[in-house]
């Protein structure tokens, strides 16, 4: 999925260690929805029925097309970002980034991101003969997918007002170990391709395997780096929502992902992530374990209802 440089540093400099009881006790401005763990799910599980989502393939288009139809449904204004882009191996990716807005006359602009294609090899498997083959992605790609969608469904059911974007971000997970440049291929197209569309966010929060069992979303090093004040905000709103203890003031790792291509930009954003600085990644990350049957509907709900009062408070 992505290449993650170790660090041994276990807290952040110059972060708070916690919030004060004042800021976890913070009345939300508005009214919060509830957000649905059971939708989100039922979102991991279509998205898995396609297949392994590896672009080029069957599968990979009819994602894309229900991605579509779906934030339709939710009432958002879409519009398809269609590239060309040759990876690592030589292999001509045909991709396609999905793009989504709700009050597009508002000028500051949240942006929430996933990837939604899948990895082409399970390469950390612990069976070579499977290496070869392509992952459900269940974690890794349609569990952040899932969370945005239920979150656009909430937000067509109580318009909170603001300018808020959705990118479904493809070509992510075509990469290789030691080239940095081959991950988040659709993510950097977007990046480099933004200011031509009026697509410039403000601030942006990528969602990336946030379904796994015993999830824990520490500081992302190269997001705060770029967006302390944002990741502090997050924390303080998950919080609020009575999910802090999924998200640690400590620190995990240096992460290559989607967010980069966007810091790279200038723009503010932050990863949320599953990552252990002890062991890493979920056990399921690049495996074939990366199934429906590892997802945990709590781990769904926690991010989805800690990015609902992001949103709302």
């Amino acid at each position: 999925m992505i290449s993650v440089a170790l660090l041994t540093c276990m807290s952040c400099s110059g972060q708070r260690e916690r919030v004060t009881a004042a800021e976890d006790a913070e009345e939300p401005r508005a009214e919060v929805p509830v957000f649905s763990a059971d939708s989100a799910y039922s979102h991991v599980r279509t998205q898995v029925g396609f297949g392994p989502r590896v672009p080029n393939s069957e599968a990979h288009r009819r994602t894309g097309d229900w991605l579509l139809a779906k934030l339709r449904e939710y009432g958002a204004e879409t519009h398809e970002q269609a590239f060309d882009v040759k990876a690592f191996d030589g292999t001509m990716l045909h991709g396609r980034n999905i793009f989504a807005r709700y009050n597009p006359g508002e000028g500051d602009r949240l942006l929430l991101l996933a990837h939604y294609d899948t990895r082409p090899w399970a390469d950390q498997d612990s069976d070579p003969a499977k290496r070869s083959l392509p992952i459900n992605g269940a974690n890794d790609g349609a569990s952040g997918v899932a969370v945005l969608l239920e979150t656009a469904r909430n937000i067509s059911l109580r318009n909170p007002g603001t300018g808020i974007d959705i990118l479904l971000v493809d070509a992510e997970d075509y990469g290789t170990d030691g080239d940095d440049d081959s991950w988040a291929l659709g993510a950097r197209h977007f990046a480099d391709n933004m200011g031509t569309n009026g697509w410039i966010p403000s601030r942006a929060i990528l969602l990336d395997m946030v379904g796994g069992r015993n999830a824990s979303f520490p500081y992302e090093y190269f997001s705060q780096q770029a967006a302390p004040d944002l990741n502090e905000q997050f924390r303080i709103a998950a919080n609020t929502a009575g999910y802090g203890s999924y998200f640690p003031r400590i620190l995990g790792g240096a992460i290559t992902d989607d967010h980069v291509k966007l810091i790279e930009k200038g723009i503010k954003a932050i990863d949320i992530i599953d990552y252990d600085p002890q062991k890493g990644f979920n056990p399921t990350w690049h495996t074939h374990d990366d199934n429906i049957g590892n997802i945990d509907p709590a781990a769904l709900k926690a991010v989805g209802q800690s990015l609902l009062q992001f949103i709302y408070q």
